[in-house]
Formats: C-alpha cells, structure tokens, sequence
C-alpha cells in the first residue's frame, strides 16, 4: 500500500508540475493541445493562472508529499492526504467550469480518492 500511495503522489506532483510549467510557458495552450475554447465562461483569459495555479497549488502539494514519504516523516501521511484532497477538489472545479469530462478527469478524481483512502488507512485510523 505504502508503494501505491508513493506511485501515485509520484505521478500527479510529476504530471501537475510539468503541465502547470507548459502551461505557463505557453497560455495559448497550443503545448498541450488545450484549446482557448475551453476557458470559455470561465474567469480565465488563457492559461497562465491556471497554470500557476496548477503548479503551485498541486504541483506544490503533492511534491511536499513525496518528499515527506521519502523522509519517512509522521506527518505524511496527513500531507498525502490534503494532496489527495487538493487533486480531488482540483478536478471537480475544472470539470464544473470548463463544462467538459475527459477521461483524464475519471483517472485523476480516482487516484485522488484513492489517496485520501490509501493515507487514512496507513495512519491507522481505519482498520480493514
């Protein structure tokens, strides 16, 4: 379970921080393939505070996640949860306000409740 959980928060700080970073890098979204049709109704002009946001936010949660996993400090597994908790609530917002769900969404809204579960249950507080 331990590895799972480590995986996982691997993969999403990994994938958040380099799409945030392109995202910044090019607002027009042509890097990714996102289309400016997308932000359409939303409060955002192109893809530069998404971006940040998904970089710092995100990125920066589940990285301070990864690394207290590695340290094997006593509170990581409180950080993989509010990473968890972040990814979760990052996706939900974003399908709510771009009005579109992609497959994408389904894999990450999973392992973002995967997580949240993974890290209650290596904390203890939940005995199966």
């Amino acid at each position: 379970m331990r590895t799972m959980l480590f995986v996982m928060l691997c993969i999403i700080g990994l994938t958040a921080t380099v799409s945030g970073i392109l995202m910044v890098s090019d607002p027009g979204g042509s890097i990714l393939q996102l289309p400016p049709e997308l932000l359409e109704g939303t409060p955002f002009k192109n893809y530069l505070v998404p971006g940040l946001l998904l970089t710092a936010v995100v990125g920066g949660v589940f990285l301070a996640a990864v690394f207290l996993n590695l340290m094997r400090h006593k509170r990581r597994y409180v950080f993989a949860m509010a990473a968890g908790t972040v990814i979760t609530i990052w996706v939900i917002i974003q399908v709510i306000l771009i009005e579109v769900i992609h497959w994408l969404h389904f894999l990450y809204l999973g392992m973002g409740i995967l997580i949240i579960l993974l890290s209650y249950q290596l904390r203890g507080k939940w005995a199966v």
